[in-house]
């Protein structure tokens, strides 16, 4: 397969890596001191792109590969307020074809499906409380992180007396506290922090007044997220429209 590598910075070189290693070869690389690599017929004879940019660069980044036929594997968050209706519009109408997922992580799959069901079964269950908890690297940007929305989107999904998600408290690497710990009843509340190299701790706890249930996925690298990247485009180059995470993965 063929595969375009938008995006180069610690992610980017991890895929390709692991895309040379499972017998793929990178025809083009584009970051951004290079943009004009979009109109090179070397990116256009890419079968899949993997972008991994920032939020605003990332819907841009998927019309110009749309424009030349790439399909797109894309980890980047943030663009969806923005730009989701559109995209949606561009797949299930205009035959692109994107697989988009906040996290490409196999184990973050599994939790993610973990997370799902422990919440229809706290349903039954309106003692316990939820709270959430996302750990991750000092450079990270946004908070809470594209990955403990979704978690908590499934959780609002399967549980029915939470209705939105709500930022709680965000602890910076300096040790400054920001925020709130309050919340409606109807928020589920993420807190985040923000400390050294963590690549991504996120924590799902159900308290109530007789005890306490807690799961936890626990990063230890990014080459989680890369193979899962690179499974991604594998599965994309055989694939069409909009597709995510719950297409891949059956659980």
């Amino acid at each position: 397969m063929k595969i375009a590598l938008i995006g180069y910075g610690k992610m980017g070189k991890m895929i390709e890596q692991i895309a040379l290693s499972r017998g793929h070869e990178i025809v083009s690389i584009i970051d951004v001191d290079n943009q004009e690599e979009f109109e090179s017929p070397a990116f256009a004879s890419a079968d899949v792109a993997i972008e991994f940019t920032a939020p605003h660069a990332a819907y841009d980044n998927y019309l110009k590969a749309f424009a030349h036929g790439v399909k797109v594997v894309s980890g980047s968050t943030g663009w969806m307020d923005d730009h989701k209706e559109d995209v949606i519009r561009l797949c299930r109408q205009e035959g692109h074809t994107l697989f988009w997922a906040s996290n490409f992580s196999i184990g973050v799959a599994i939790f993610s499906a973990v997370n799902r069901y422990l919440a229809s079964i706290m349903k039954d269950f309106p003692q316990y409380e939820v709270t959430m908890q996302e750990v991750h690297h000092v450079h990270k940007l946004d908070a809470p992180s594209g990955t403990a929305i979704t978690l908590a989107e499934d959780i609002i999904s399967n549980i029915g007396r939470k209705e939105s998600w709500t930022k709680g408290t965000l602890l910076a690497p300096d040790g400054t506290l920001s925020g709130s710990e309050d919340n409606e009843p109807n928020e589920l509340r993420i807190d985040s922090i923000r400390r050294d190299e963590v690549p991504g701790i996120h924590t799902v706890n159900y308290d109530s007044e007789a005890d306490t249930i807690t799961i936890t996925h626990d990063a230890h690298s990014r080459r989680g997220f890369a193979l899962g990247a690179v499974l991604a485009a594998e599965y994309t180059n055989e694939h069409e429209g909009l597709l995510t995470i719950t297409d891949m993965f059956h659980f």
